[in-house]
């Protein structure tokens, strides 16, 4: 595969290459560089990928890539569509498009560095899908954590309904917006998605069953006037803290979370 996009990452001005590990995900059907110190992606990622429907040839837009996490889950499950990737921390956008070459993806994906802020970052009403994984804390409500990386990952500096607006500029019409976020905030999730998308679905993720969810995942469809629904849900683990089996089929086999029930 071609890796024009991609190829001719430079990281020597991060320290060698002591500073970001190589991981495993979907049980070893990814290999992943991130940060030793830093922002490191956990499971919201996989879970919000394995919720993105998209038949071939679409284009997704992932908002705050990171190094890639939900695109390569996307195109792992999906290697038919075409992903491009927006994160704020250049940092990350190397390691994203290493990876990107890494595990074969060449021109699948294409990793940009900037603010969704940028009303001007790419045409409007251009993706089919877009999906994101925003910090999960307001500006002001939590005390930043000490690394710079991470702080940015965390708390946000574009807010909420910044990241709503500009996913909606950019998705087509009748064009699906997938966001995972704090079960505490789904409610001005669901307010800021309101004003451009219908068919409002919530999917709750609970850590283990009789437990709160602490994870959603939010999807609507620019333009449409249907009702919202709630989803029964997934719960992740057993009694004993292991994967259920219908977590371990998404976090570990790459499978589809279908939400067209």
């Amino acid at each position: 595969m071609s890796t024009s996009h991609n190829e001719n990452v430079n990281l020597s001005g991060n320290g060698g290459a002591d500073w970001f590990t190589i991981d495993k995900l979907l049980g070893g059907r990814l290999t992943l560089k991130q940060p030793t110190s830093g922002y490191r992606f956990a499971i919201d990622p996989v879970l919000m990928a394995a919720c993105v429907k998209v038949r071939a040839g679409e284009q997704v837009l992932d908002l705050g890539s990171g190094v890639g996490t939900a695109s390569f889950c996307l195109l792992r499950r999906m290697p038919e569509v075409h992903v491009t990737g927006l994160e704020l921390q250049s940092d990350l956008v190397a390691l994203a498009k290493l990876n990107a070459a890494d595990n074969g993806f060449g021109d699948s994906v294409y990793f940009v560095e900037g603010d969704l802020r940028d009303r001007k970052t790419f045409a409007p009403k251009c993706f089919d899908h877009v999906m994101a994984n925003p910090p999960h804390f307001a500006f002001g409500s939590h005390t930043p954590p000490g690394h710079a990386g991470k702080a940015t990952a965390h708390i946000e500096e574009a807010t909420l309904q910044d990241w709503v607006r500009s996913a909606c500029r950019w998705l087509k019409h009748r064009g699906r917006f997938s966001m995972i976020h704090r079960a505490d905030r789904m409610h001005e999730v669901v307010s800021a998605m309101n004003d451009a998308c219908g068919d409002i679905t919530v999917l709750p993720f609970w850590p283990r069953a009789g437990r709160p969810a602490r994870r959603v995942l939010i999807q609507g469809m620019k333009g449409s006037k249907g009702p919202a629904r709630v989803l029964p849900g997934l719960t992740l683990h057993d009694e004993v803290d292991k994967y259920t089996p219908a977590a371990r089929a998404v976090l570990e086999q790459g499978e589809m979370i279908d939400l067209d029930l």
